[in-house]
């Protein structure tokens, strides 16, 4: 009931317009809204501060020496966060265009699914090789140039595993939500944001936890960038440990060590757990359930009046972009088709974009024949047997190991609360920062780096496959729960008839990012180096850092190439016909 003190009509009150109503509604702000108000107020001042810093002059022919006072951590450390959240955004933006052209459609399917297992096998560094270049040319004198290269090679370590998410998610939409959306005439626009991200909004937001810290674990590779033996660094934590550990200061290591977990704890606590926290509504469930995941910061946040009157201000601009989404039809897809029409269509698609990855096949070949020989991918084949194996030999540790661990979480909010920063510490450690404790465990103990390797390839690998096993059993309704815990069923019997079903998506989007990040993962652990001393495994991912560092193109496209072959093949052997499997018989 609401009570009127003036004497005007209803409908006189209710046509008031907001802007006139705002003074009434600022007056009613508490010392909550103060504070939130305040923090971002602070946020900005040092987002334009730091953001400064991108834009000075910069020369390319100069080799830069990065300033390892510990006095700079700080700054170093907000420059290294301002292109983690930049790389996070374009991540978001890439997921939302490309899961959803490659879910859409089945034509564009059989090009953007090959195409993205392609792109996640290309390591950091074949990425930056071009992108160096690139944005270099683009902003000339500019460190602009370097800032965006940065950028874009975090984002070539995030976008991957929330892409397939997100896919996976659109690809196994519930039944009655379909149906939801095609009896209410909802408009593909409000069809995408009412019912596809919210479906998927659980996932998506480990998955981008998951990818934000794959970005923390390339950082030194993205902000001390080595090219055709031209050096670039940018001031970052990244950068910072790269010089470290190349000079052999472990003191100066474990300030960077310090600064970093500082830093993902911060995020964590900060961003990272309010999401998640916030995500729990999306759950698809007819029960609460009786614990759910609680955050400080949420808590704060919606005891403050500042999202509700930004959520009445934005409202407009809301109606107004719904009102244009108009543009993209109706979500009336009939759910028979013309077969002859579809396979017409299909023909004609088909030699159309076979006919341009011939041409850019042969062009490629021409290039390789007239500078080295077609020879020249015979090493990289048989280097990729010994990472195929390190591959393998991890995914399938990491499975036995993570998906109980990860489904024991999923199941326990509390839990949650407490594994959530320590495995996000975990995951976002870059394998780089242990070289000197590997170098030295390595000589110390007479292991070989072709073994120890694989445990570093771990550290950046193995967390994909324990993030989505996270959100797969945090995603499964809470009543099926209660209702096989009043059916008694326990042990084996759950496992195949509730936990199976209910996590094999996440897990087959876990396992085919793992399987990726560790191809990618290899570049920076089969080759180790400490001050003066270098460990090299027998591997592709040596072959590959080896070319980039040296420049050699040939052998380095040679390298990404076979790559490519090697991710593409396992994926369309194993990890595609998994899909198809959760698509058909293991969604909800």
């Amino acid at each position: 009931m609401s009570i009127r003190t003036d004497n005007k009509p209803a409908e006189t009150v209710e046509r008031t317009p907001l802007v006139a109503r705002l003074p009434g509604r600022l007056s009613q702000l508490s010392w909550v809204d103060a504070a939130v108000a305040a923090a971002v107020l602070v946020l900005l001042y040092v987002v334009l501060r730091v953001g400064h810093g991108t834009t000075v002059a910069f020369n390319t022919h100069q080799n830069v020496r990065v300033d390892t006072d510990p006095a700079r951590l700080p700054y170093d450390a907000a420059r290294s966060l301002l292109r983690m959240f930049a790389a996070l955004a374009v991540s978001i933006v890439f997921t939302f265009g490309y899961a959803c052209a490659a879910a859409k459609s089945r034509r564009l399917e059989r090009i953007l699914l090959p195409a993205l297992d392609i792109l996640q096998s290309v390591p950091v560094l074949g990425f930056l090789t071009v992108a160096v270049t690139g944005f270099i040319a683009l902003f000339p004198g500019s460190m602009l140039g370097l800032e965006c290269a940065s950028i874009f090679a975090i984002f070539t370590s995030q976008a991957w595993n929330m892409t397939f998410g997100f896919y996976a998610s659109l690809t196994s939409l519930p039944r009655e939500l379909d149906e939801l959306s095609r009896s209410f005439g909802f408009t593909r626009w409000m069809r995408f944001w009412k019912v596809e991200v919210p479906a998927g909004m659980i996932g998506l937001v480990w998955n981008g936890m998951m990818s934000f810290g794959g970005g923390w674990f390339f950082l030194v590779a993205s902000e001390a960038i080595s090219v055709n033996n031209q050096r670039y660094a940018l001031p970052g934590v990244g950068s910072y440990a790269g010089t470290a550990i190349a000079d052999g200061d472990l003191g100066k290591v474990g300030w960077a060590i310090l600064t970093m977990a500082l830093l993902v704890i911060g995020v964590n606590f900060l961003f990272w757990r309010p999401l998640t926290a916030w995500a729990e509504k999306f759950k698809n469930e007819q029960s609460e359930a009786s614990e759910v995941q609680r955050s400080v910061v949420l808590d704060f946040l919606r005891r403050s009046h500042w999202p509700r009157l930004l959520g009445r201000v934005l409202r407009p601009a809301g109606r107004a972009l719904s009102t244009a989404g108009r543009v993209f039809g109706r979500d009336d897809r009939p759910l028979v088709v013309d077969r002859t029409r579809q396979r017409t269509g299909a023909i004609v698609f088909t030699v159309v974009a076979g006919g341009l990855i011939l041409w850019g096949l042969t062009d490629l070949g021409h290039y390789l024949h007239d500078r080295t020989g077609l020879g020249v991918f015979g090493e990289p084949l048989l280097l990729g047997l010994a990472t195929l194996a390190r591959v393998v030999v991890l995914v399938a540790l990491a499975t036995v190991v993570w998906v109980p661990i990860g489904v024991k979480i999923g199941f326990s909010p509390r839990l949650t609360r407490i594994a959530q920063p320590v495995v996000q510490v975990l995951a976002s450690f870059p394998a780089n920062f242990l070289f000197p404790l590997a170098v030295w465990f390595f000589l110390r103990t007479g292991l070989s780096i072709n073994i120890g390797g694989t445990l570093l390839m771990a550290l950046g690998a193995q967390w994909y496959i324990l993030f989505n096993t996270i959100a797969g059993a945090m995603a499964i309704p809470s009543d099926l729960r209660e209702a096989m815990d009043d059916l008694g069923v326990r042990g084996r019997q759950r496992w195949r008839r509730l936990i199976i079903p209910g996590i094999f998506p996440s897990y087959v989007t876990g396992g085919i990012t793992a399987s990726g990040g560790a191809w990618n993962a290899s570049i920076v652990s089969e080759v180790v180096t400490f001050g003066g001393t270098t460990l090299t495994a027998t591997g592709l991912g040596a072959y590959i850092a080896e070319a980039t560092e040296s420049g050699d193109y040939p052998h380095l496209i040679a390298g990404v190439a076979v790559m490519s072959l090697y991710v593409v093949g396992l994926n369309r052997l194993l990890w595609r016909r998994l899909y198809r499997m959760a698509e058909t018989r293991y969604s909800l």
